[in-house]
């Protein structure tokens, strides 16, 4: 997730800003919002503030804002800036160097990636004043989303209208996730639990939230890794992936990572899928009766296992296998059976009996297990836990890539006979 400043200054398309910080938001992304005092002529600060839940900046002289600098703050706190829209006044003032407001004071103060969105009159975009100002900015990295050609808000019909907001939002993704350590990574995560149907209104479940999974969705995708997530039925919102594939059941489950399987640099494997499913779920509600009801319980398909059996396996060329395995007691020592037993590359391997450690909590403690040894990874938010998981899974694929490096210069130098 990261934060992303978005100014707006004032030209008719700034109501459009707020569907972009709406648009940011759904892809996992804070928001905060800074306005110049034209364009709060336009929009109101209040109904950023709503969409955004962060207070709106709209004056650099705000009293008490002076104990911090706010703008040198804000600069080296921010990912990216977006501006949109972008009028033909800040573009002028970002190309030389004029900081008379807060916004244009950020732009000096901060060095992450700058997006503008210009909108303005069709003359007024093709002034040579203002091709000279977007040629400056373009000469010092700052990216631009072009504005679309149509009709005006002052009646002309030509180029220079603020560019959808949709097209404005995906240029940001664009600009943030290429810097990730995981860039064109395809990445398959699973979490959730999954419900065995009993009959139509009852099931066979466990107490998994999805937070586990859905921290390493988010963490990979902020990464800039290609994040399939896999879950189960949740309570709690998914984070924003390339592609969202909803499963109920083990068998469920199953066929959607299988049929993904192969396409993948990494599978993890977070999800807590049933051991056993209903032989024969009823097609009508059982009714209650006196007695005990009996039910037949037959094994799910081992989802890890059929992976860790997949052809070439360990090669460049099959994926990174990530296990989880919770357990209530000899942690280590079962974590390490499974590792052994379905080979895979790196069991995460937690204890659900302690406090802050088991199912449906915002926290977790866990040990990562490799046939290299063991690793303990101390009681902490399960979000800081994805990214201690992803940084192994990274220093893994590092490693993976140089053994196949050297593997390919061995080869190549055996003599031909």
């Amino acid at each position: 997730m990261s934060l992303i400043a978005l100014g707006v200054t004032g030209g008719i398309g700034a109501y459009k800003a707020v569907e972009i910080a709406r648009g940011l938001q759904k892809q996992g992304h804070d928001v905060t919002a800074i306005m110049t005092r034209s364009a709060k002529r336009f929009v109101g600060a209040l109904t950023f503030e709503a969409i955004t839940r962060r207070e709106v900046i709209t004056d650099l002289w705000k009293p008490g804002s002076n104990a911090e600098i706010e703008h040198i703050a804000l600069a080296s706190t921010i990912d990216l800036l977006v501006v949109a829209p972008a009028t033909a006044n800040v573009i002028g003032k970002f190309a030389n160097g004029i900081a008379d407001d807060f916004l244009s004071s950020l732009y000096l103060a901060t060095t992450v990636p700058v997006l503008i969105a210009p909108a303005m009159n069709t003359n007024m975009f093709a002034h040579p004043a203002v091709v000279r100002n977007l040629e400056a900015l373009t000469a010092r990295g700052v990216l631009f989303v072009e504005p679309g050609e149509g009709y005006l808000a002052c009646g002309w019909i030509g180029k220079g209208r603020l560019a959808e907001p949709a097209d404005v939002v995906e240029a940001a993704i664009r600009v943030l996730r290429p810097r990730g350590p995981l860039a064109g990574k395809q990445i398959l995560v699973t979490a959730g639990p999954t419900l065995e149907d009993i009959d139509p209104v009852r099931f066979v479940g466990n107490r998994s939230s999805g937070r586990m999974g859905y921290a390493i969705a988010a963490e990979a995708r902020r990464r800039g890794a290609r994040v399939t997530l896999i879950s189960g039925p949740t309570t709690v919102p998914a984070p924003p992936v390339d592609e969202a594939v909803a499963v109920r059941s083990a068998a469920d489950m199953h066929q959607a990572v299988l049929s993904r399987a192969t396409r993948m640099d990494v599978i993890v494997m977070a999800a807590a899928v049933a051991d056993y499913t209903i032989a024969a779920p009823d097609s009508q509600k059982i009714a209650k009766q006196d007695g005990p009801l009996v039910l037949t319980l037959t094994r799910t398909k081992d989802i890890l296992g059929e992976l860790g059996r997949l052809p070439s396996r360990g090669s460049a060329g099959t994926p990174l296998l990530v296990g989880f395995a919770a357990e209530s007691h000899d942690v280590v020592a079962h974590a390490r059976q499974k590792l052994e037993r379905k080979s895979i590359d790196l069991i995460v391997a937690n204890d659900i009996s302690e406090p802050g450690a088991g199912f449906d909590v915002a926290t977790n403690a866990v040990t990562f297990v490799t046939r290299e040894g063991t690793e303990d990874v101390p009681l902490q938010q399960k979000t800081a836990v994805a990214a201690r998981i992803l940084d192994r899974v990274e220093t893994m694929l590092n490693a993976r890539a140089a053994g196949s490096s050297r593997d390919a210069s061995a080869a190549h130098a055996q003599p031909r006979s």
